[in-house]
C-alpha cells in the first residue's frame, strides 16, 4: 500500500471495473469548471489540465491495454544527445542530431514493425496526429512520427522527445506531455549538466508519481567516471530514485552515421532488450508506474475539489450580498413608513392645503379638541379636493422605492468589487446598477395598485350603511388619501419645526378617519395598508433581486461538483 491507499494494479478481471471507475473520474474531471478568477482558480485549471492529459496520455492507454509494448521515453536537456541515443539504441538516423537547436521539434516513436497496430490509432498521447517514415527536415510539425523498427525488440517502443528546456515553449509542454506518457522514462543528461535546476524538478515529480526511471550519463571522461557516477547516485538517492539504474557513456567519437559505439550502450541494449523480451519484468514496470499515476491523482482530484468548494463559497457569498442588498432596502421602507420621512416637501405643502395651513397651525398649537370641530365640519359640508394631495403622496412613495431600489443596486456593486470574484462580475454586468429599462414606470404602476387596494379596503370598510353616508360625504378618495397620508406619518425621523406640523397631521387624519370609521378600526386599515405595501413592495424588488441572482449564477460550478469528484476518487481507489 502507498500513502493513497493505492494498491500495485494487477492484470485480472477487476482491471474493466478499475478502468470504467477511472473513465468516470475523467468524465467528472472535465466537467469541473472554475469561472471565477479567485485564489488557487489558475493553479486549479493547470492542475486540471494536467490530470486529463495524465489520464489521456497514459493511464486510460494503459489500463486498456495492459499487454501493449513498454513505452520507453527519452528525454532530457537540450544538447545532452537524447536523438543519438535512439538513433544508436535502433542501429539507423530514425530521429535527426545536430548542433542546431531545438534539433527534436516532432516526437519520434519507434517500435518494432510487427506491432504497429499498437500506435497507429489514438490509443497513446490521442491529441497528436500521426505521420510515419524517417524525419524530413520540412516535417517538423508537432505530430508523432511513428518509424517501425527490426532491430529494436518486439514489446519495446521508444520515443525521443524535445528538449525538457527548449527556447521554444511548446517543445517544453510536449517533453512533459510525453513523459507523462510514458512507462519507462530514460532520463539522459551529461557530466557537465547532471546537476541542472530543470532536470531535477522534472526528475522529483517522477519521483513522487512513482514513475520507473533510468538515468543515461553522458559524454563522462573516463578518468571521472567513477568520481561522477557516484555523486549522481547519491543526487538519486536524496529524491527518492535509489532504485533507479544508471548507464555510462564515456566520451568518445561518433561513427561515420552520427552513432555511438555498440560496445558504449551495450549495457543500456541489454538491458532494454531484457525488459522488451521477459513479459514478467516488463510487468513490474508498467505496474509501478500505473500504480504511481493512480496514486498521484489523489491530491490532485482533491486540490480541485478544493477548489470548487471555494467557487461554490464565493458565488454563495455574491448571492448572499444580493439578498442583504434587499433587505437592507426594505427596511429602510419599512422604517420610512414609520418615521414620517415622506411627509416632507410636496406632500407636506399639499397636507397643508388640504387642511388649511394657518387655520391648521392655531389648531395644533390650541389642542387636539379643537380639531375635532374642524373634522365634524369637513364631513358636513364640502370637503376640500384631495387630488394634488393623492398624487404628491404617490409620486413620493413612487420615489421612495425607486431610491431605495437603487441604493441597494449602487451598495451590491460596491460590496461585489471589494469580494473574490466580484470585480469580473461586475465587468460582465453594468447594466444591473440601474433599474432594468422600464422600472421607474413599473414602480409608479405598482404604487397606483396599491392605492387601488386601499380604495377597495375603505369601501369594504364602510359598507354598513351609517358608515357609508360617513365614507361619501367626506369621499372615497379622500378618505383613502388620508388613509395612505396616516401610514407614512409618524414623525420619528422630522425635526425642527417639521416636528409639530407632521405630528398634527398625524392626529389630525387619525381623527378624520376616527370619526368615520372608530378607532379600532383605523389601526386595522393602517397596518393592512402597510402590509400590503410592504408586500407589494418585496415583489418589487424580488424580480430586480432575481436579475442579480441570474448574473451570479452563471459563474455557479455545477450542483454537487466538489462531492461527485471525490465520489469518483474513491471509486477509482476501491477498485485499484
Amino acid at each position: 500500500m502507498d500513502k493513497a491507499g493505492l494498491r500495485l494494479v494487477t492484470v485480472g478481471a477487476d482491471d474493466a471495473g478499475l478502468l470504467s471507475a477511472v473513465q468516470q473520474l475523467r468524465i467528472e474531471v472535465e466537467n469541473v469548471a472554475f469561472p471565477l478568477e479567485i485564489r488557487d482558480a489558475a493553479e486549479a485549471r493547470v492542475s486540471q489540465s494536467a490530470l486529463l492529459k495524465q489520464l489521456d496520455d497514459y493511464v486510460i492507454p494503459r489500463l486498456t491495454s495492459l499487454d501493449a509494448p513498454l513505452l520507453a521515453v527519452v528525454g532530457g536537456s537540450t544538447g545532452a544527445g537524447k536523438s543519438t541515443l535512439v538513433n544508436s539504441l535502433v542501429g539507423s538516423v530514425v530521429s535527426r542530431s545536430g548542433v542546431l537547436r531545438p534539433t527534436t521539434r516532432s516526437p519520434v516513436l519507434v517500435h518494432h514493425r510487427d506491432e504497429a497496430g499498437w500506435f497507429s490509432g489514438s490509443r497513446v498521447l490521442p491529441g497528436l496526429d500521426r505521420v510515419t517514415g524517417v524525419h524530413s527536415a520540412t516535417a517538423d510539425n508537432g505530430a508523432l512520427r511513428l518509424v517501425a523498427s527490426v532491430t529494436l525488440p518486439p514489446g519495446l517502443a521508444v520515443i525521443d522527445a524535445p528538449d525538457i528546456d527548449s527556447v521554444v515553449q511548446t517543445n517544453r509542454v510536449l517533453a512533459r506531455q510525453l513523459l507523462a506518457a510514458a512507462d519507462l522514462w530514460v532520463f539522459v543528461t551529461t557530466a557537465a549538466r547532471y546537476a541542472d535546476a530543470v532536470p531535477w524538478e522534472l526528475l522529483r515529480g517522477a519521483s513522487a508519481r512513482g514513475t520507473s526511471v533510468a538515468i543515461v550519463l553522458d559524454r563522462v571522461p573516463r578518468e571521472a567516471m567513477d568520481e561522477i557516477r557516484t555523486h549522481l547516485a547519491s543526487m538519486l538517492r536524496a529524491q527518492g530514485l535509489a532504485g533507479a539504474p544508471i548507464f555510462t557513456v564515456a566520451e568518445t567519437t561518433l561513427t561515420d552515421e552520427g552513432l555511438l559505439s555498440g560496445h558504449e550502450i551495450a549495457r543500456l541494449r541489454s538491458w532494454l532488450s531484457a525488459l522488451a523480451r521477459d513479459s514478467k519484468a516488463r510487468s513490474i514496470v508498467v505496474r509501478r508506474t500505473l500504480t504511481g499515476a493512480l496514486a498521484s491523482m489523489h491530491e490532485s482530484v482533491l486540490t480541485l475539489s478544493a477548489a470548487t468548494a471555494e467557487q461554490n463559497a464565493a458565488t454563495a457569498a455574491l448571492h448572499q450580498e444580493v439578498t442583504a442588498g434587499y433587505v437592507d432596502a426594505l427596511k429602510a421602507v419599512e422604517h420610512a413608513m414609520a418615521d414620517g420621512t415622506l411627509l416632507r416637501g410636496e406632500v407636506l405643502a399639499r397636507w397643508q392645503e388640504f387642511v388649511g395651513t394657518g387655520e391648521f397651525l392655531r389648531q395644533v398649537e390650541a389642542g387636539i379638541s379643537r380639531l375635532r370641530d374642524r373634522i365634524t365640519a369637513a364631513i358636513k359640508g364640502n370637503p376640500p379636493p384631495t387630488s394634488d394631495l393623492g398624487e404628491a403622496l404617490q409620486s413620493g412613495v413612487a420615489e421612495l422605492l425607486t431610491e431605495q431600489g437603487r441604493g441597494a443596486a449602487a451598495t451590491i456593486f460596491r460590496r461585489w468589487r471589494q469580494m473574490p470574484g466580484g470585480p469580473e462580475l461586475v465587468a460582465a454586468h453594468p447594466e444591473l446598477a440601474k433599474p432594468e429599462p422600464g422600472g421607474v414606470a413599473t414602480v409608479e404602476r405598482m404604487v397606483r395598485d396599491w392605492q387601488g387596494e386601499v380604495l377597495e379596503m375603505i369601501r369594504a370598510e364602510g359598507s354598513d350603511r351609517r358608515t357609508t353616508a360617513r365614507v361619501l360625504s367626506f369621499g372615497v378618495n379622500g378618505v383613502g388619501v388620508i388613509l395612505v397620508l396616516l401610514v407614512f406619518s409618524q414623525t420619528g425621523g422630522i425635526t425642527g419645526g417639521e416636528v409639530g406640523i407632521a405630528g398634527g397631521s398625524a392626529v389630525l387624519a387619525q381623527r378624520i378617519l376616527e370619526a368615520i370609521f372608530g378607532d379600532q378600526s383605523v389601526r386595522d386599515l393602517a397596518a393592512k395598508a402597510r402590509g400590503q405595501l410592504m408586500a407589494r413592495t418585496e415583489d418589487l424588488y424580488a424580480a430586480e433581486q432575481a436579475r442579480m441572482h441570474a448574473a451570479v449564477a452563471v459563474f455557479a460550478v455545477s450542483a454537487g461538483q466538489e462531492d461527485r469528484l471525490r465520489a469518483a476518487l474513491a471509486t477509482v481507489e476501491a477498485a485499484t
